[in-house]
């Protein structure tokens, strides 16, 4: 018969289980410092040792890592999600920008439609208090604050989707937009009926989903990426524009001198 017995599962196995499925649902993120060794022992309540032991297993598994008189980390698990050559076409190729914006727009959408049909009741309040959030900010004069946002709350739809490959995939991408390689979110946030219309967008975006309305919130985002894809191509043609009327400027001023 094709039974075994059945063994008592090691507390440090435990552990370590516990851990991986923080990070594989994103709730424990790249980068992020666990508690001390004491906190987290009686978090856990298992010992110092088994602790230790776990710890061992996850670092050597590339999960977790130590800096020195810092404490323990999360790995950065999505640095190897594209090279750094690949990293550096992406921002040297004009056309990798739209290509993002494109593949956001599926990806996105798809993720939308799928919070809409399975996101909990939690999941819908940490969507909309983000939106919230982002309608307090927008009354203020530096975008910053609003532009941060803007990547919190749809990482939050695509969280509330609860498929993990999507989650780790997406969130590799938002850390690339954060470090500017496709294009700098701060700047489309400068101007104030840009702000508006994104404002106005998101809200779209956060009704259909507290609807519970997947076609619509797929429909949402996709009219929200055409428009930044859009704004995007204005941006560009205007910084073209600008960038003759210097050199004109600069050739008339070495005329006249």
């Amino acid at each position: 018969m094709p039974f075994q017995k059945i063994e008592s599962e090691k507390l440090a196995s435990a552990v370590v289980r516990q851990i991986e499925g923080l990070i594989l649902q994103g709730i424990l993120r790249p980068g992020e410092r666990l508690p001390s060794e004491r906190e987290l022992s009686e978090r856990l309540a298992v010992s110092r040792p088994s602790l230790r032991e776990a710890v061992a297993e996850l670092q050597e598994e590339g999960l977790l890592t130590t800096r020195a008189g810092s404490g323990i980390f999360v790995a950065d698990v999505l640095g190897s999600a594209f090279s750094p050559a690949l990293i550096r076409l992406f921002a040297r190729d004009e056309q990798a920008v739209f290509d993002y914006l494109s593949f956001r727009r599926d990806l996105e959408g798809l993720a939308a439609e799928r919070a809409a049909r399975l996101a909990s009741d939690t999941d819908l309040r940490v969507i909309d208090t983000l939106f919230q959030r982002m309608e307090a900010a927008h009354a203020k004069r530096n975008p910053a604050d609003e532009a941060a946002l803007d990547a919190q709350f749809h990482m939050a739809i695509i969280e509330a989707g609860h498929n993990v490959i999507t989650l780790h995939m997406m969130r590799a991408m938002f850390d690339l937009l954060q470090e500017g390689v496709f294009y700098n979110r701060q700047v489309m946030f400068r101007n104030r009926p840009t702000r508006d219309a994104l404002l106005e967008q998101h809200r779209a975006i956060n009704a259909a989903i507290q609807a519970r309305d997947g076609a619509a919130a797929r429909a949402a985002v996709a009219d929200h990426m055409e428009f930044v894809e859009k704004a995007l191509t204005e941006q560009r043609k205007a910084e073209r524009h600008e960038t003759l009327a210097q050199m004109r400027l600069r050739h008339e001023a070495e005329k006249a001198g």
